[in-house]
C-alpha cells in the first residue's frame, strides 16, 4: 500500500472511450502522478487526457515492463477527484453501461484553472428573506426537522416533494432549508434544468448565501468551471447552482440536494454516460446521508405515483413525502385560461389573442407568446404529387428559417436553400407550412408595429450571457412581448406579465412516444404559470387544433389530478413506466443492412436471458429511423424489477460485444425518457 508522501511506480489510468479496463502506465521518477490527478498519456498514436485512479509497485501478472509506456506528463498540481468521486463513478459506470472514463469525463470539468475566477461577492450568510405563508412554514418545518415521522418513514434517507402551484413560493422554502442546512455546517447541491433558470436562481442565491455559492453550467469556459470545481473540492464554495451536470459538484459534507422542476427532461443526459441527475442525486444522498428535496407543479408520472402512496393504506411505506402548496402568493392568483381554436385563423394569431395583446399592452403590462417551434415554417409539402422535403441525412422535415434563408435540418445542422419549385414534379404549389417562432416574431412585429417586441431561443440567444440579458431586458419592462420556447415556460418570474399566449398547444402530442402526453400537459401548465404571478388579473389563450383533446382541456383547467389519474391508468394498460421499468438498446451504423442485421443479432441474445416477469419490444426500426447519416434500430426491454432487467441487459451486451460489426454503434440507455 502506498502513502501519500511515495510516488508510485505505476500507475492506472482510464479514458474517456467506451474501454471496461484500465491502462497501467510507467511513472518516472520525480514526476507528482497519484490517484486523483489528470495525466496525458500515449493511448495509440496519441496523447489522451487520463484519469488516474489506481497506484502500483508490481504490474499485473498479464504485463510485461517492455510493453509499459511511461505517461507524457502531468496536468493537474493538485488532486482533481477524490475517492468519493471514483466511487460514484463507478456506480454510474455500473449502472448506465459506460465506462470508468467516460463518467470521471462527465463528472469533472475539462479546463485549467484560469486564475481567480469570481464566485458571489461577499463572505457571510446575508438575510434577505421574504416573508413565509403558513404552507411555507409548515413545509419547512417537515423537511428540517430531524428524527421526525417524515425521516423515519425511508429507509434510505429523507426525500421529499415539494409540490406547488405556479408562483407559490417553492423557491423560498428551498432556500430557507439550504439555509438552516448550511447553518449545520453542510454544503447545497442546487439543480435547475434550463440555463435561463440557473441565472435567475443564481441570482436569488447570490443574494441570499454571498461569498459560497458558486455556479457550474455550460456558459461558462471550461478553465471557468475547472476553477470553480477547485474552489469546490477544497470547501471555498458550498452552495453550487447548475443543471444537471450539477449534481457531481465536489462539495465538502453534502447535507442537501435540491431538484426544482424536477418533472424536467432535460435531468437526462442524452449521451454517454447517459446518466438521469434525479438518481445520481438519490445516490450521493443514500451514501453522503444527506436530504433530497424535489420539487416541481407538474411532477413526472413516476414521482406522482410515489407521492400518491403517501395518501393510501400504504402510507408507512411511501418513498416519497409529498407536501403541498396551494395558495399563489405576490397578490398573484390563478389565471383565466382560455381555449381557442385555430382552425379558421388566417395567421399564428387569432383574433382573440390579438385582442388581448393590445388590452394588455394599453394597461402597461408585458405578454409571452409560446410555441415550442423555432424558425420560419417547419413543412414543406407539395399538394399535386405529395413531396415533402426532408434531411438528406435524418428522417426528419428540414425548417425554414427566414432570417438565412436556409431550410435546416434541427438534429444534424445539414442545410439547403429552399427549392423555389417542387424538385419532383415542378409544381408551384409547393411550398412551407406551419410555423415557428421565427414567423411568429414577423406577424406580431406587423401586426403591433407600436410595441417592443424580443425573442429567445436557440437560434437569437447563443450562450449563457446572452440569455440572461434578453431575459433581464424583459423583466425590466425594456420590451412588452417575450416570443420564446420552452426556455421561457418554466420557473421564470416576471412580475409585469398579464398576459400568457400559447401559439399552437398541440405541436408534441403526434410524437410517437409513450410521455408525449405528459410533456405537453407540463409544458402548457408551466407556460400558463408565468402569467398574472402579482396581480389577480392574470390571463392565458391556449390556441389548439385539437380543442377538446382531454389533454389540452385538463392542462387548461389546470386539473393536474384529474389528468394523472388517466395517464397512469393508461399506462398501466399499455405496461409502461411507472408500472415497469425500461432499458433500451439503440444501434446505428452508416450501413442500414449492417444496422438490422446488428439488432436481431442482439435481440436474439437477449430474449433467452430475460427473467419471468420482463418482455422484449422489438426489434424495430427507430421513430426517427435516420440520424446524421445513421440508421437506427432499437429494442426496448421491459420489466417489473430494475435489479433483474438491468442483470439480463448487462450479460447480453457482454455476449453482444465478443462477436460485435465494428461498423455498427451500440447505445445502452437505462431508464429512457424519450424513445425517439
Amino acid at each position: 500500500m502506498l502513502t501519500d508522501f511515495m510516488v508510485p511506480k505505476y500507475i492506472d489510468l482510464v479514458f474517456d472511450i467506451p474501454a471496461d479496463s484500465s491502462f497501467t502506465y510507467r511513472v518516472d521518477d520525480g514526476t507528482r502522478a497519484y490517484v486523483g490527478k489528470r495525466v496525458m498519456a500515449p493511448l495509440g498514436s496519441r496523447s489522451v487526457l487520463g484519469f488516474a485512479v489506481g497506484e502500483r509497485d508490481i504490474l499485473p501478472p498479464n504485463l510485461k515492463e517492455e510493453a509499459v509506456k511511461p505517461i507524457s506528463r502531468v496536468v493537474d498540481k493538485e488532486t482533481t477527484f477524490d475517492k468519493r468521486d471514483i466511487e460514484l463513478a463507478r456506480w454510474v459506470s455500473d449502472y448506465y453501461f459506460c465506462s470508468l472514463g467516460e463518467a470521471l469525463a462527465a463528472m469533472i470539468p475539462s479546463g485549467k484553472r484560469s486564475g481567480d475566477y469570481p464566485s458571489f461577492s461577499g463572505n457571510e450568510i446575508t438575510t434577505v428573506e421574504l416573508p413565509l405563508s403558513e404552507e411555507q412554514e409548515a413545509a419547512l418545518a417537515i423537511i428540517t426537522t430531524p428524527g421526525g415521522a417524515a425521516f423515519q418513514r425511508s429507509p434510505r434517507f429523507p426525500l421529499f416533494y415539494l409540490y406547488g402551484v405556479t408562483g407559490s413560493g417553492k423557491t423560498e422554502v428551498f432556500l430557507r432549508v439550504a439555509e438552516r442546512i448550511l447553518k449545520e455546517g453542510k454544503s447545497v447541491i442546487y439543480l435547475v434544468p434550463e440555463i435561463s433558470l440557473t441565472m435567475q436562481t443564481a441570482d436569488a442565491i447570490g443574494k441570499r448565501f454571498r461569498g459560497i455559492a458558486a455556479t457550474l453550467h455550460s456558459g461558462m469556459s471550461p478553465a471557468e468551471r475547472f476553477t470553480e470545481w477547485m474552489k469546490i473540492r477544497k470547501g471555498d464554495i458550498r452552495v453550487v447552482v447548475g443543471p444537471r451536470s450539477a449534481v457531481f459538484a465536489p462539495v465538502q459534507n453534502l447535507g442537501l440536494i435540491i431538484i426544482d422542476e424536477e418533472h424536467d427532461g432535460s435531468y437526462k443526459s442524452g449521451n454517454a454516460p447517459r446518466y438521469h441527475a434525479r438518481q445520481v442525486a438519490m445516490r450521493r444522498c443514500k451514501v453522503e446521508h444527506a436530504r433530497l428535496v424535489m420539487g416541481s407543479a407538474t411532477p413526472s408520472v413516476e414521482a406522482w405515483q410515489l407521492m400518491d402512496a403517501a395518501y393510501g393504506a400504504a402510507a408507512g411505506n411511501a418513498a416519497i413525502k409529498r407536501i403541498d402548496l396551494t395558495k399563489r402568493l405576490s397578490g398573484g392568483k390563478t389565471p383565466d385560461i382560455k381555449i381557442v381554436p385555430l382552425t379558421h385563423s388566417d395567421g399564428c394569431l387569432t383574433k382573440e389573442l390579438k385582442e388581448e395583446i393590445r388590452k394588455t399592452a394599453a394597461m402597461n403590462r408585458q405578454t409571452i407568446l409560446f410555441l415550442n417551434r423555432r424558425g420560419f415554417a417547419y413543412f414543406y409539402h407539395c399538394p399535386d404529387c405529395g413531396f415533402e422535403l426532408t434531411c438528406k441525412h435524418c428522417s426528419v422535415s428540414l425548417t425554414f428559417h427566414k432570417a438565412r434563408n436556409r431550410a435546416v435540418c434541427h438534429y444534424c445542422g445539414y442545410s439547403e436553400t429552399p427549392p423555389e419549385v417542387c424538385p419532383q414534379c415542378g409544381s408551384l404549389k409547393a411550398g412551407y407550412s406551419g410555423f415557428g417562432t421565427e414567423s411568429i416574431e414577423e406577424e406580431v412585429r406587423r401586426t403591433f408595429p407600436d410595441l417592443r417586441i424580443t425573442r429567445a431561443d436557440a437560434d437569437t440567444v447563443g450562450g449563457g450571457k446572452h440569455i440572461k440579458e434578453t431575459l433581464e431586458d424583459f423583466r425590466n419592462r425594456r420590451f412588452d412581448i417575450l416570443l420564446g420556447t420552452q426556455m421561457v415556460a418554466k420557473g421564470l418570474n416576471f412580475p409585469g406579465v398579464r398576459l400568457v399566449g400559447v401559439v399552437l398547444a398541440d405541436t408534441g402530442l403526434h410524437i410517437p412516444d409513450f410521455r408525449a402526453a405528459e410533456r405537453t400537459f407540463s409544458l402548457i401548465v408551466q407556460v400558463a404559470g408565468r402569467s398574472g404571478r402579482y396581480f389577480p388579473d392574470g390571463k392565458v389563450i391556449v390556441q389548439t387544433l385539437r380543442s377538446t383533446d382531454p389533454i389540452i382541456t385538463r392542462a387548461c383547467a389546470l386539473d393536474i389530478e384529474g389528468f394523472f389519474t388517466a395517464e397512469i391508468a393508461q399506462r398501466a394498460a399499455l405496461n409502461f413506466p411507472p408500472w415497469t421499468r425500461l432499458i433500451r438498446f439503440t444501434v446505428r451504423s452508416k450501413d442500414g443492412t449492417r444496422a438490422d442485421k446488428a439488432i436481431k443479432r442482439l435481440a436474439s441474445i437477449v430474449q433467452p436471458l430475460l427473467p419471468h416477469d420482463s418482455d422484449m419490444l422489438g426489434p424495430a426500426e427507430c421513430p426517427l429511423g435516420l440520424i446524421a447519416g445513421n440508421y437506427r434500430y432499437h429494442i426496448l426491454l421491459r420489466g417489473k424489477t430494475m435489479s433483474a432487467l438491468h442483470e439480463a441487459a448487462g450479460a447480453a451486451a457482454s455476449c453482444y460485444d465478443k462477436g460485435k460489426d465494428n461498423q455498427v454503434y451500440l447505445e445502452v440507455d437505462v431508464d429512457p425518457v424519450r424513445v425517439l
